[in-house]
Formats: structure tokens, C-alpha cells, sequence
């Protein structure tokens, strides 16, 4: 059972149109609503990472969806659950890195664990601003991603082997930067209906989530993504934890960004990559994405 499965059901039982983006949109509180938990072990591993940047990634990853949604991120509470040897030093310097994300945190929670558990829910307001949907694709429209990929994960897979160059991978796992100036601009600019995702899960991910909530077929040249250099493709495309940007827009909407494909008809991803064109069906990419419910090691 892998986490998507796992959402199905949750939204099916509880019959909610809210559930489905990364964050909710409750329009008549002027508000979206997102939460996410990191569980030692599974999303991070104290062997690579301080308690600062712990605080500060937990943060980052939820300002991300706020972002993504199209809304202004404006106040986090954080839940923070601990084993017994943790030590003072630790609190302090978790919520100094939570706070240097720069969105006010105004409550939570603590309590033991046998492990380090972190959960954090934003609130962003969507006050002069027009939100996002993954639903909201449409044929015509250009994808424009922001935002570097394949990064974070090569950063991963340094720090698993003990290494600590180059310093910019390490840093794009560790410290990764949402993307706030980009999801401004389309957010505050834009008027028709749009697509917008973050690609914590992976670029591919976000690609292949809005082409099939749409139901498009989203045309991607391969060799326009920004990426790092010399990164295995397969860590550019799966690797996961790059928070950038997936944007799908109308082709005449300057909103910056690398256009880097454009939604036709059909259904899923077309990648063009060495001069060929390869499919990737809803399916095709689920099997690829990292599975919450194995662990870290799995995710390289």
C-alpha cells in the first residue's frame, strides 16, 4: 500500500471536496490549510542533519504547499514529539531554525516518542490572490517549472556515503528555499484558472498529478529542466525534496520561470528525452516515487 492509496480512501470515506491539493482552500475563511509530518528514520536522520536545520526544513516543506497553493504564508504550529535523551540545546536550536523560515509560529504541541516525530500545519491567506488547483490544467496552456531538481536527492546520496561536496547538494537537501517570489507573482497576477504543485515528491510526481486531475497530456522536453549538472536523470525526474515549481498557465501569462512543455490532448506525461519520446502513465510514475511507508533508504 503506498501513501496515494492510502489518501484515496481517506477521501472516499469522508466524502471531502476539500482533500485531493496539497493544501485546503476554505474560501469562505479567506484561508488554506496544509499539515505535514517528518518522522525520523523516514524523512530525515539526525547522523546528517543538526537540530537547526531540522526546525528550519520542517517549516520550509509546509511553506512550500502554501506557496504552491497560490496563498501567502502567514502563521505555522508545530508539534513536536521526542525521545527521552533529547536535550535542551536541542528545543532551542530546532525552533531557532523553525523561526529563521521567517512565517510566525503561534502554537503546538510537545510530548514524548521513542523517536523524533515533527508535525507542522500553515495557514495561509489568500487575500488579493487567485489559488491554485492541480484540476485546472487545460489544453493550450504552457508548463513552466521554477526551481532547480535532482539536487536534493544527489545531496541525500552524498550525505548517506559520509561525504560532504559538493557543498551545493548537501545545502539544496538540508536547506531547501520554497519558492515564494514565483507563486507570488503568478498568484497575484494571474486571472484565468491554473495549475500549480510543488515537487516535494518529485518532479515527475507533480507533472504526472496535474496531467491526470486535469486530464491532459503534458508535453515535456526533457533537456529544458533545470537541473544540476552532471545529476543521473532518474534522481532529476524521482529523486524528490527540490520544492520547486510546477506551474500549467495560459501560454500568454508572463509569469517567469523555464516553459519547459505545454498540456495537449490525452492523458499523462510525454518526456522527450535523447530524441525519443517516452509515455509515463499515472501507474508508470507511482511505481517510481518515493513510498513514506519504508523508509529513508529507499528514497535513493
Amino acid at each position: 500500500m503506498r501513501e496515494k492509496d492510502f489518501i484515496s480512501i481517506i477521501k472516499n470515506t469522508l466524502s471531502s471536496n476539500y482533500i485531493g491539493d496539497d493544501c485546503a482552500y476554505l474560501k469562505d475563511l479567506g484561508i488554506v490549510i496544509t499539515q505535514d509530518s517528518l518522522v525520523e528514520r523516514v524523512h530525515f536522520s539526525l547522523e546528517y542533519m543538526n537540530a537547526f536545520q531540522l526546525g528550519y526544513k520542517s517549516v520550509a516543506v509546509n511553506i512550500s504547499d502554501v506557496c504552491a497553493s497560490g496563498a501567502e504564508p502567514k502563521y505555522l504550529t508545530i508539534a513536536l514529539s521526542l525521545p527521552s535523551d533529547i536535550d535542551n540545546n536541542f528545543i532551542e536550536e530546532f525552533y531557532k531554525g523553525a523561526k529563521s523560515a521567517g512565517v510566525e509560529i503561534v502554537g503546538g504541541d510537545i510530548t514524548g516518542a521513542d523517536k523524533v516525530f515533527i508535525s507542522v500545519c500553515a495557514i495561509g491567506s489568500s487575500k488579493g490572490r487567485k489559488i491554485s488547483s492541480r484540476k485546472n490544467a487545460k489544453i493550450g496552456y504552457k508548463v513552466v517549472i521554477s526551481g532547480m531538481h535532482g539536487l536534493s536527492s544527489a545531496g541525500l546520496k552524498l550525505l548517506t556515503l559520509g561525504k560532504k561536496e559538493p557543498e551545493n547538494f548537501i545545502k539544496a537537501h538540508l536547506e531547501p528555499i520554497p519558492q515564494v517570489e514565483f507563486c507570488s507573482q503568478i498568484s497575484e497576477n494571474i486571472k484565468s484558472d491554473y495549475a500549480m504543485m510543488d515537487t516535494s515528491d518529485g518532479l515527475m510526481d507533480a507533472l504526472s498529478t496535474i496531467a491526470n486531475e486535469s486530464g491532459v497530456l503534458l508535453k515535456v522536453d526533457y533537456d529544458k529542466i533545470p537541473s544540476g549538472k552532471g545529476i543521473d536523470k532518474n534522481l532529476v525526474l524521482f529523486g524528490g525534496e527540490d520544492y520547486g515549481i510546477v506551474a500549467v498557465v495560459p501560454k500568454s501569462f508572463d509569469c517567469g520561470g523555464v516553459v519547459v512543455g505545454e498540456a495537449v490532448e490525452g492523458l499523462g506525461v510525454d518526456l522527450k528525452i535523447n530524441g525519443k519520446t517516452v509515455h509515463y502513465s499515472k501507474q508508470d510514475v507511482e511505481g517510481k516515487i518515493f513510498n513514506h511507508f519504508e523508509g529513508i533508504n529507499n528514497e535513493i
